[in-house]
């Protein structure tokens, strides 16, 4: 139920709105993307919420969903709409994200909602679920005003811990993954069995939950139709990632052989939902990797082409894993935009990174092939990886240019909680952000890692200037205008215009 209408539907009445768990999904895209947070930055749909909302109400659960983000609510208006219109069993706040570092920069808003929840009352039962929190446990538990975490994927131990609060009796030992006080110290319990069959647990997505009038595409992503951004919305169709990159914490909750799928019946459903009750054209595949298993893929494109939709998706591939058969299917489907993850133009720092197995003229090579399917390419880079030097930088600044995508994200490495590299920061005592939010690759704190040669002043301004100089780069724009017009010129034009204060420089 969306914050507009509850208060619409409450005005005046002296009762409030009793459920059993009530999913936040906190954020503040100011404080993330800085200037760019007004018109160059997505509104994401909090697709997980609204998955573990299915779940919950097929256990006969009630529940409701509070996206703050969306309705760009700070943590005290989000815990006076809490406290002015709900009686929640349980509150949950998902920091769940749409990449690595978002559940990460999320933390300070999830906190300060906690805190200013806890203020209104103190009685209220607050669990934290999400990459983070399922990557530091013990910490989240010591630092933040909650009662509960969850250091898996959610939903069964939400289920678990809200019966155990209903119940007169029962332990919560007997909650799988779930993170807790007693008599002053911290508890924690097993770890539960990840949700196999994911039709069954969930089997539609909490949509109606959602103000979904609020959700704005990635520019980049309606390149094709600048003006024509919502609605938008995301969607799972796999979860976990059979990959081990050692920068990326996306199986923190999910720990090892995680990769599971919802199948292409269960898709097409949700995307017939989308389409013909919401209107939605453009969709995000929020999996990690979409163009991976290639019967699945396959299957979710046929059934796509054979409704006829008129759709614009983007998903996430690697170069490796474009195959010959791929490409036609995707591009009939309404695949759009790929995204790639290119990360560094040298093969000894990927290498380091657990990325390798092939080289700068495969990368050219699957570009332009994906481009000549009529697929548009997002490169995604990384700069500031362990093994990185000012040299190895420009390599892969030379490799964006040279491949001259039609968007490109550049990124200063981070050792996000959760991966192998956070591992190797603590305990090689590398320097690390102060505040959750310096994880955030726009916000004003950002604090990259330093690497054996280079400081984290020198990787984030090598960042920096890297993006002016590839959107500003002839070739490029030439590209875009040929592509898409000078409304989109304009567009990069007004986003080259924004620069990101950092605390960094000064």
């Amino acid at each position: 139920m969306e914050v507009v209408r509850i208060l619409d539907n409450l005005a005046g009445r002296n009762a409030k709105v009793d459920v059993d768990v009530l999913l936040v999904n906190p954020g503040s895209l100011k404080a993330v993307y800085q200037g760019l947070s007004n018109e160059f930055s997505a509104v994401e749909m909090p697709i997980l919420p609204a998955l573990f909302a299915s779940y919950l109400r097929k256990q006969n659960l009630t529940v409701d969903i509070l996206d703050a983000p969306a309705f760009n609510l700070s943590p005290e208006q989000v815990a006076e709409v809490i406290d002015e219109n709900f009686s929640p069993k349980l509150v949950v706040l998902v920091v769940y994200g749409f990449q690595p570092s978002a559940s990460t920069q999320n933390m300070p808003a999830a906190s300060a909602t906690c805190r200013a929840l806890k203020n209104r009352n103190s009685d209220i039962k607050i669990m934290m679920t999400g990459t983070h929190p399922a990557a530091l446990p013990r910490r989240t538990m010591e630092e933040e005003d909650i009662d509960f975490v969850c250091d898996r994927e959610g939903p069964e131990t939400i289920c678990a811990t809200v019966q155990y609060i209903k119940s007169s009796g029962g332990s919560l030992l007997d909650v799988p993954s779930l993170w807790y006080w007693q008599e002053g110290c911290i508890r924690n319990n097993a770890p539960g069995d990840l949700l196999s069959d994911l039709d069954e647990a969930m089997p539609e997505a909490a949509f109606d939950l959602l103000p979904m009038d609020k959700y704005r595409a990635h520019n980049w992503h309606c390149f094709e139709h600048i003006h024509d951004r919502q609605p938008y919305a995301s969607l799972y169709t796999s979860l976990g990632c059979p990959y081990k990159c050692s920068f990326c914490c996306i199986n923190a909750p999910f720990g090892k052989s995680s990769y599971r799928m919802w199948s292409p019946d269960w898709t097409i459903r949700q995307i017939d939902t989308l389409v013909n009750e919401y209107g939605v054209k453009n969709i995000k595949f929020v999996d990690e990797m979409f163009v991976l298993n290639k019967s699945h893929v396959i299957d979710i494109c046929d059934h796509i082409i054979e409704r006829g939709y008129d759709l614009n998706i983007w998903a996430y591939a690697r170069v490796d894993t474009i195959r010959d058969g791929f490409l036609e299917k995707l591009a009939k489907a309404g695949v759009r935009w790929l995204a790639l993850g290119i990360e560094s133009g040298s093969k000894h720092v990927r290498d380091g990174v657990e990325k390798g197995r092939f080289g700068a003229t495969d990368v050219v090579n699957v570009v332009r092939d994906i481009q000549a399917a009529d697929i548009n390419v997002i490169g995604n880079y990384i700069f500031g990886l362990p093994d990185d030097t000012l040299e190895s930088m420009q390599d892969t600044l030379d490799l964006a240019i040279e491949a001259n995508c039609e968007f490109a994200n550049f990124y200063a490495a981070m050792a996000y909680p959760g991966s192998k590299l956070y591992s190797m920061a603590i305990e090689n005592e590398w320097e690390l952000p102060d505040s959750w939010i310096g994880y955030s690759q726009h916000s004003y704190e950002c604090r990259p890692l330093p690497t054996q040669a280079l400081t984290a002043v020198e990787v984030l301004k090598f960042r920096d200037e890297a993006f002016d100089k590839y959107f500003t780069n002839k070739r490029y724009l030439d590209l875009v205008e040929k592509k898409f017009g000078q409304d989109v010129l304009d567009h990069i034009s007004r986003m080259m215009e924004i620069k990101l204060p950092r605390r960094l420089y000064s």
